[in-house]
């Protein structure tokens, strides 16, 4: 299916011909899908708008090849996880889908990626193999063609010293980071970054206690000195970020739309400003599935920003585990 279109839409009318046209080429191309809707009596002639259709549950990127018929997949995206636990696994046949998912993404937010000198410091994600993450950080930093970009693992230090002579020089420079990682820096240093975003991209991973998102911020504005922290929203299942300029308020591309389900009955979206579980359409992700059901609670505000405000607990997901074939 040619997602040219869909990098292209405008309207909301646009958008919701787009999503039809991909929920029927995903029912009818993609087995684990087209089972799911099956299960829920909702097809072709049944689904007539984006709200009408069926969302995965994410866990079935755990169990399921979610992939469409006869393709062959050029990368495999793995998401963290604890010792032990079953991770999910996306399989992407179009790596240049992704990257032209992420590259007009950034655009549409932040412009040209070659305004920014990238740093990136995501040590837990570059300690392992199959991170989109990492896949999209080092393609944003050889595309910046900034002689400075570059990843930073343990070397706090290192990363400090550069920042500072960025700043000396007026550089424009996006610092992309886990959360764990941004704080150990704040704590240790008291930048004043004039010239910097930056950009937390979620998770403790287990290092530290977990924040709720205000702690989290304040404690990163004060060590860096800037007014706004940053946020990313993206996961290892889909092609596609939603970005905040900050207080946590995320906005999507035109190719990507969040919206709410009840907590208590999965098949029944919530209203504007109730808080719900997280369901995302991304158009990009054609060839896997572009209607996902996140383990995520948050809520969606009249203008289709977003915020989030927590997850799932494992006994709070019965209506999601309902539908687990």
């Amino acid at each position: 299916m040619n997602t040219d279109s869909i990098f292209n839409i405008q309207t909301e009318d646009e958008f919701n011909a787009a999503a039809l046209a991909v929920f029927k080429f995903q029912y009818t191309n993609n087995l684990v899908y087209q089972e799911f809707c099956n299960h829920l009596n909702k097809n072709i002639v049944s689904v007539t708008h984006y709200t009408d259709i069926p969302f995965l549950p994410i866990q079935f990127f755990k169990s399921k090849k979610v992939l469409i018929q006869n393709a062959t997949p050029e990368i495999t995206f793995s998401s963290s996880g604890t010792t032990g636990t079953v991770t999910s696994k996306h399989y992407v046949s179009s790596v240049q889908v992704y990257i032209d998912s992420y590259l007009k993404g950034f655009k549409y937010f932040y412009g040209d990626i070659r305004a920014y000198c990238v740093l990136a410091l995501l040590p837990s994600y570059l300690e392992r193999e199959g991170s989109s993450l990492i896949y999209m950080a080092d393609d944003l930093i050889k595309k910046s063609e900034h002689p400075d970009s570059g990843f930073y693992l343990n070397n706090i230090e290192a990363l400090v010293a550069k920042l500072q002579a960025l700043e000396k020089k007026g550089a424009k420079v996006l610092l992309i980071g886990v959360s764990f990682a941004l704080l150990d820096v704040a704590e240790q240093y008291n930048l004043n970054l004039k010239n910097t975003i930056v950009m937390e991209t979620g998770g403790m991973k287990g290092r530290r206690k977990e924040l709720i998102r205000e702690e989290l911020h304040q404690e990163l504005q004060k060590g860096f000195g800037v007014s706004k922290i940053h946020s990313e929203y993206g996961m290892t299942e889909l092609l596609s970020q939603a970005y905040s300029k900050g207080n946590g308020i995320f906005n999507t591309p035109p190719w990507m739309k969040i919206l709410t389900r009840d907590p208590e009955d999965p098949l029944t979206l919530q209203a504007i400003g109730k808080t719900g579980g997280i369901n995302v359409i991304d158009l990009a992700n054609v060839n896997s599935c572009a209607f996902i059901a996140t383990q995520d609670l948050g809520k969606v505000h009249q203008d289709n920003s977003f915020e989030i405000i927590g997850r799932f607990d494992n006994s709070d997901i019965r209506g999601c585990n309902l539908l687990v074939l």
